[in-house]
């Protein structure tokens, strides 16, 4: 027993050194997001706070192929210890809420799938608004309405630059932060390893993102990485905001 769990350690160690590289390779091609490079800001500014009625809403395409998947809407309808943030979808309709508790820590996380919530909040967004600031983070999460079960999730969020950035919404000046979730578990026990991978372009001003990218791959038990699975690649672009 102790040679067979030596072996899975040793495997999962060779396995963290392939994806990212794999990840560059397979998707560098795809249309990337044009930006100005912004010198750091002297005092970085805050981030807005949130109100009830607050809302966003994005264009939600499938990277791959620039197919609209829907149109979502996210709306601020509590706030107090939690902010509880409802969501929509104009063809799929009713989306799971978002709960962040304080501001900029999630909770609830609905952006993947299956919705996540978390036993303690992690950030959202880098904690320090600074290029260069880079934070890992050790968690567990529950499949919203499963809480039965609990599973690893450890998440590193790194401050890349400051850029300015045009979406529908606006030229927005932002935080570009990359989000890498390695080795995470997932609740579907077929899969052998799984990794996800972010690039945000975050608004102080907006309260929240302006375009979010991500992509996640996985492998089942006799697979490789070269041959890995695709989650949804999806981009979401401001619409509008309130």
């Amino acid at each position: 027993m102790a040679i067979k769990f030596l072996q899975i350690n040793t495997l999962r160690r060779i396995l963290l050194l392939l994806p990212p590289a794999l990840l560059v390779a397979c998707i560098s091609s795809q249309p990337y997001p044009v930006s100005i490079p912004l010198p750091q800001p002297m005092n970085p500014p805050k981030v807005r706070a949130p109100q009830m009625g607050q809302e966003w809403v994005y264009n939600v395409r499938n990277v791959f192929n620039q197919e609209l998947v829907d149109v979502v809407t996210e709306r601020v309808v509590y706030v107090g210890p939690q902010i509880r943030i409802q969501r929509s979808g104009l063809k799929v309709g009713p989306l799971p809420d978002e709960i962040q508790e304080p501001w900029g820590y999630i909770l609830q996380d609905p952006h993947w799938n299956p919705p996540q919530k978390f036993i303690q909040p992690i950030p959202l967004w880098p904690e320090q608004l600074v290029t260069g600031w880079s934070g890992f983070y050790r968690n567990r999460y529950q499949v919203v309405g499963y809480p039965d079960n609990d599973y690893y999730w450890g998440l590193n969020i790194s401050a890349l630059s400051w850029e300015s950035v045009s979406v529908p919404a606006g030229q927005f000046q932002v935080l570009k932060y990359q989000n890498e979730a390695p080795y995470f578990t997932s609740n579907d026990v077929s899969r052998l390893a799984s990794i996800r991978n972010e690039d945000v372009w975050f608004s102080p001003e907006v309260g929240r993102w302006v375009i979010r990218r991500s992509v996640g791959r996985y492998i089942w038990p006799g697979m490789y990485w070269s041959g890995a699975l695709w989650e949804d690649y999806l981009e979401w672009e401001l619409v509008s905001w309130k």
